[in-house]
């Protein structure tokens, strides 16, 4: 098993940054690919971004591409996403999640979520 909490979500104006960080307890943080994802009221959960093991790939979604970074800390078991230049759009509950593979397979653990507010 593997136990995520994201902090550092907040209310924010557009234009503004925010970092959130995803701590894991439990096994081989090191083990898991991590990722990002966020669901906004009304819509379906969706992919943001997406680190390896060891941190040296990552990939985006389109619509947060040059504005979020995500990097991880395999020391202190932490994984971020980095979100500058906040658009009203980017409104919603943020999770992260662990799966042991970048490539393929599936997200077996996750998070309770952090709440993303960016006001116009």
């Amino acid at each position: 098993q593997v136990q995520l909490v994201e902090s550092g979500g907040g209310l924010v104006q557009a234009g503004d940054s925010l970092r959130l960080s995803c701590a894991a307890s439990g096994r081989t943080f090191s083990n898991y690919a991590m990722g990002w994802f966020r669901q906004a009221p009304g819509k379906e959960r969706e992919f943001v971004a997406a680190i390896s093991r060891g941190g040296s790939t990552t990939s985006y979604a389109d619509s947060v591409k040059g504005r979020f970074t995500t990097s991880r800390d395999n020391a202190k078991n932490t994984v971020y996403l980095e979100m500058n230049s906040l658009k009203p759009e980017d409104t919603a509950v943020y999770y992260c999640a662990a799966k042991p593979t970048f490539y393929g397979g599936r997200y077996d653990y996750w998070g309770q979520g952090t709440q993303v507010t960016v006001s116009s």
